[in-house]
């Protein structure tokens, strides 16, 4: 699921969308799973040249990928990602059961990290690439971007649940991608998300978007850095655990009792076990196309009514 939560917010995929040749791509990519340039050159009587840019604005907006198990050596078959698109127009009122948070990139409070690594702040590279020692270096808190081939960040977030009350639902959204040499767009990685230690699921992310400079990375920022990512919500309920509203365990929130006295803790890891192994990369506020850090949303009510 796309999640628009203002207009503005949504000007990249509005504009991905403003095309009759662009909604005939994704409909055809909806009738037959996936396609390559070529077949879908041919069904709309265009160039592959002509076919790029579109082919661009769509993955750049979050709607297509590449099909990392469809593709075959150079030939790329893409695919639709977006199975919903919500556009919030209003803002929601403030509810009373509901802490929201917005979480710094760097404000991590344990890490193992491999290289390819390292981290920035809007202005500058904290330390020196690639040197994991950096991560520990106490300018982290304004870092606004993280990457690494293998390994973990964890997160605390802030819990404040009233007393007598106990969580309902926990989101995160956050905008990730894969970890690359320079960047490739086909570099999928397998990436598991933990709750107090407990697994909740996994992602593949399809890859570390480049070629195009992110909408928000700085003037300085090197071209053949990562780019963007995926903007993806995570999110864990009374019914399970879900990725973009699509299920990815049975792990409910009721098996972690959290109240006001238990701590909330929250890992983004690749273990080099996986079958992709292909990194990570957290965009905060400054850099990639969305213009957030980690984004919490944490529901509760009364202990009664929870039970």
């Amino acid at each position: 699921m796309i999640q628009i939560s203002n207009l503005r917010e949504g000007k990249t995929l509005f504009k991905a969308l403003g095309s009759d040749i662009r909604i005939a791509i994704l409909e055809l990519l909806l009738e037959h799973d996936n396609m390559n340039l070529n077949d879908l050159a041919c069904a709309l009587n265009l160039t592959n040249g002509a076919l790029t840019s579109h082919i661009r604005l769509l993955a750049e907006a979050g709607i297509i990928a590449v099909d990392t198990k469809a593709s075959v050596g150079n030939e790329k078959k893409y695919r639709v990602t977006a199975e919903r698109i919500l556009v919030q127009m209003r803002r929601e009122p403030v509810k009373d059961n509901l802490y929201e948070a917005d979480i710094k990139v760097g404000l991590y409070c344990g890490y193992r990290v491999a290289p390819s690594c390292g981290l920035s702040t809007p202005t500058h590279y904290i330390g020196q690439v690639d040197d994991p020692r950096f991560f520990s270096h106490p300018e982290r808190s304004g870092c606004d971007i993280l990457w690494f081939t293998e390994g973990y960040v964890e997160y605390i977030l802030p819990n404040l649940i009233p007393q007598g009350q106990r969580a309902d639902q926990l989101s995160l959204t956050a905008e990730l991608g894969s970890e690359a040499p320079g960047h490739n767009d086909v570099w999928p990685s397998d990436i598991y998300f933990y709750l107090n230690d407990v697994l909740l699921g996994m992602w593949t992310s399809p890859g570390d978007f480049g070629g195009t400079k992110g909408a928000l990375n700085p003037e300085w920022w090197n071209s053949n850095m990562n780019q963007y990512g995926l903007l993806k919500c995570i999110t864990v309920n009374h019914e399970g655990s879900f990725i973009d509203g699509v299920r990815i365990s049975d792990v409910c929130i009721d098996q972690f009792k959290l109240d006001e006295h238990v701590p909330i803790r929250f890992r983004f890891e690749v273990p080099k076990e996986a079958e992709h192994v292909g990194g990570l990369t957290i965009y905060g506020r400054s850099f990639g196309n969305y213009g957030q850090d980690i984004r919490m949303k944490l529901e509760y009510s009364p202990v009664k009514a929870a039970q």
